[in-house]
């Protein structure tokens, strides 16, 4: 997010009093959820430490950052006040989950809550823990950072068993550490079996509403996650994210009308509140959904809506891939190849990201009868996921090896290789199906194993066809591509 733009999203949620009151004179009064986080410093600041908490909560990470500053403000002694500074610039699920660009100021805030300490030994475990995140030891990696974390709020949980918060942020530290390579979600259900009884017990808080929908955000989990996603937006709907974060759940079950609304409300409330990050994440998802609902102007009015915002060139992750996944979406998800072929990568796009753009080009071409062009874009996807490696990037490596496959796999078909084409097909379909998305994508451009079905047809084993649809609409209920292939695969079977 630009710097202007995050002022801007802090000066509308936060901004000062006066605002505040003028929203209440208009009947809409600010809504985050119900949150009991006590400190040991001014009573004066318990309730702003609270609202400040629910922020984070629902990870709207500027508005947190300005809710405690005005709080260390009010009361420059209160340490617990400088580790929330610190911890809205940790961001658990997200990537990076610890900006470089903001590691230092967070670092300095810990230091400084550090030296203040707390009045009571439960804010001092807090504190502990968040220190082990942001220690000054220059070689650790991230991962290694957050690995520490979590162990160090396992400790504040299992001596504070009663506190909720503790539970809360340990349930969270876990899912910062949930492998994409692991199916068996281990992390994830060891943050459900914390979050789910906490939630029946405490239905309004939004963190435990967030984060079950994060840990169920899977093919296996997502029924269990449904509940959650029914209610968050009502707990916490003056946080854009809120408002956006059921649509994970409704996607994963292929609930499209349930993700439409749900990105909708999402996309305007981050309009009006300057979150340029949050409007086009829900943008990205509600261009998915309406795709599977056949509704393919109004995903292309959303694509030129979001060409209207001018984000090129942005170094924001998610910014980044939401504007240069959407048009390839609207591309491939109607077989327009030529228009796949023309998308351009955004200057100075990150090599994951970059992926991306290179993969429409090079399977637009090797789908619109220039297959043999297509070899540049092959090479150079080889190139981006050797970077990628060198640079401890496994999982963007591996999703760019998958992408590679597939173009190189159409270029076969197209060449009149068969086998190679199916064999290239298949070893995409079974990696991709072996890890997990990253929520920053409701999923891939095109899925692999769609595409597989899709091979199959054409080269007649409608048989084959039909089972690869039928394993696709497993792992992404309700797709459009893969039902309809199926129907198709059926039909040629008779």
């Amino acid at each position: 997010m630009s710097r202007w733009l995050r002022a801007l999203y802090v000066l509308v949620l936060v901004a000062s009093p006066a605002l505040a009151d003028e929203a209440h004179d208009h009947g809409v009064p600010e809504k985050l959820g119900d949150v009991s986080f006590p400190i040991s410093c001014d009573p004066s600041q318990q309730a702003p430490f609270n609202r400040a908490i629910a922020l984070l909560h629902s990870f709207a990470y500027a508005p947190a950052e300005q809710a405690f500053q005005a709080i260390a403000q009010k009361d420059p002694h209160c340490a617990m006040a400088y580790w929330g500074l610190a911890m809205a610039h940790f961001h658990p699920v997200w990537s990076p989950p610890l900006p470089p660009e903001t590691f230092g100021p967070a670092q300095r805030d810990m230091r400084r809550a550090v030296e203040l300490g707390a009045a009571s030994e439960r804010e001092t475990a807090f504190i502990r823990a968040g220190n082990v995140l942001f220690q000054a030891a220059p070689g650790l990696k991230a991962n290694q950072r957050t690995e520490a974390y979590e162990l160090a709020m396992e400790k504040v949980a299992s001596d504070h068993p009663r506190d909720m918060e503790a539970q809360v942020f340990y349930a969270l530290a876990l899912l910062s550490n949930a492998s994409p390579a692991d199916k068996t979600h281990a992390k994830q259900k060891r943050a459900i079996a914390i979050l789910e009884p906490l939630f029946r017990a405490h239905p309004d808080h939004p963190g435990l509403a967030h984060y079950m929908i994060h840990a169920c955000d899977s093919e296996e989990l997502a029924e269990q996650g449904l509940p959650a996603a029914r209610v968050y937006a009502k707990i916490a709907p003056s946080a854009p994210h809120a408002l956006h974060m059921p649509s994970h759940i409704f996607t994963r079950l292929g609930l499209w009308d349930d993700s439409i609304q749900s990105n909708l409300a999402s996309k305007e409330s981050a309009h009006r509140h300057g979150d340029t990050m949050g409007e086009l994440h829900a943008m990205d998802y509600l261009v998915y959904a309406y795709l599977q609902e056949g509704k393919d102007g109004d995903a292309a009015r959303v694509v030129e809506e979001m060409k209207a915002l001018h984000v090129q060139g942005t170094t924001e992750f998610a910014t980044a891939y939401a504007a240069t996944i959407m048009p390839i979406r609207l591309a491939v998800e109607r077989h327009r190849w030529s228009d796949a072929a023309q998308v351009v990568p955004m200057a100075g796009a990150s090599p994951s990201i970059l992926a991306i753009a290179v993969w429409s080009k090079g399977i637009g071409l090797a789908r619109s009868g220039r297959q043999a062009d297509a070899s540049a874009e092959v090479a150079q996807l080889r190139q981006i996921e050797k970077q990628l490696r060198d640079a401890g990037d496994d999982y963007w490596a591996t999703q760019t090896a998958i992408l590679t496959d597939e173009v190189s796999a159409w270029q076969s078909q197209a060449m009149g290789h068969a086998e190679q084409a199916r064999a290239l097909l298949q070893s995409a379909a079974d990696r991709e199906d072996s890890l997990e998305k990253r929520p920053v994508t409701p999923g891939p451009a095109l899925p692999a194993r769609e595409q597989l079905g899709e091979l199959l047809l054409l080269q007649g084993d409608a048989a084959a066809a039909r089972e690869a649809y039928r394993a696709a609409l497993i792992q992404a209920p309700g797709r459009r591509g893969a039902v309809l292939g199926e129907a198709r695969a059926e039909q040629a079977m008779h």
